[in-house]
């Protein structure tokens, strides 16, 4: 497959090109399109399918998707994509025809788990983006992702996302995979763009953030799971990164939460 970052205000699709756009590309492109092409026909507002052209003879077919993401670490993933990615089918582009049209075909009819097949399809063709886009970096960019491709730094970063808890030292993780304290320090810093010990604060903070969302767990009991012996050392380093103290953070969260899953149900009772 090819994959290109793209950096024009205009850009032409061809038959099964598939387009990743970041959130403020996304809605320019949506008014875009309803302000410049008067023959849109939007077969099912519920999943985006789009037919530009008559309605007795469309001359393009569009399916439209979109990804919201809860969990702060991978958020903050996402930052590190282009705004526009374009997804072009190769001579082993053969899978991408086979789900494009799936999801097509998915859409047109509706049926029992017709949301999660969508879901899942989606998130397998937002999987080979990411992919793609890390295959085609070179050293030093893309920041953790790009870096998960190194043979050293590579799994580094594997230890620290699966024991965000250990108290890694630059020695440690050096000797761990490989390489020595100075040479690891700088090459960490290199590709992932930031020092190794402030990574794994931001890995634990990320990590806090999604248990105090997610579980009825205490303050103390979450700050002993990402690595600190107080509750009080905890507070004060995650309200530094988020803003707010984890009680707050929690109690927001919770409320904005339950806020979009009455929307939900409303567009639920709508349908």
């Amino acid at each position: 497959m090819g994959l290109a970052a793209c950096d024009d205000d205009k850009i032409a699709l061809g038959h099964l090109d598939f387009l990743s756009l970041a959130e403020r590309e996304r809605r320019r492109a949506s008014a875009h399109i309803v302000r410049r092409a008067p023959y849109i026909d939007r077969a099912s507002s519920r999943f985006g399918v789009i037919r530009h052209g008559s309605r007795a003879k469309p001359l393009s077919t569009m399916i439209c998707g979109n990804f919201t993401l809860s969990r702060p670490l991978f958020g903050s993933v996402l930052e590190l994509l282009p705004p526009v990615l374009l997804l072009k089918p190769t001579t082993d582009g053969g899978w991408l025809e086979a789900i494009l049209r799936r999801m097509v075909n998915e859409s047109a009819l509706e049926r029992p788990g017709q949301r999660v097949a969508l879901s899942r399809l989606t998130e397998v063709l937002f999987v080979e983006v990411l992919r793609s886009w890390i295959s085609s970096l070179s050293p030093g960019q893309g920041g953790c992702l790009g870096a998960i491709s190194d043979p050293h730094i590579g799994p580094a970063l594997k230890l620290i996302h699966e024991s965000p808890e250990r108290p890694w030292t630059l020695s440690d993780l050096g000797r761990r995979v490989g390489l020595g304290r100075s040479v690891f320090s700088a090459r960490f810093t290199k590709l992932v763009g930031q020092s190794m010990q402030r990574y794994v604060i931001e890995r634990r903070m990320a990590e806090a953030a999604f248990v105090l969302e997610t579980s009825d767990e205490s303050i103390a009991r979450i700050a002993n799971r990402v690595g600190y012996e107080t509750a009080a050392a905890f507070s004060k380093l995650f309200h530094r990164y988020h803003g707010q103290s984890p009680g707050r953070y929690r109690a927001a969260r919770r409320s904005n939460s339950g806020e979009r899953q009455g929307d939900v149900q409303e567009a639920a009772v709508a349908d």
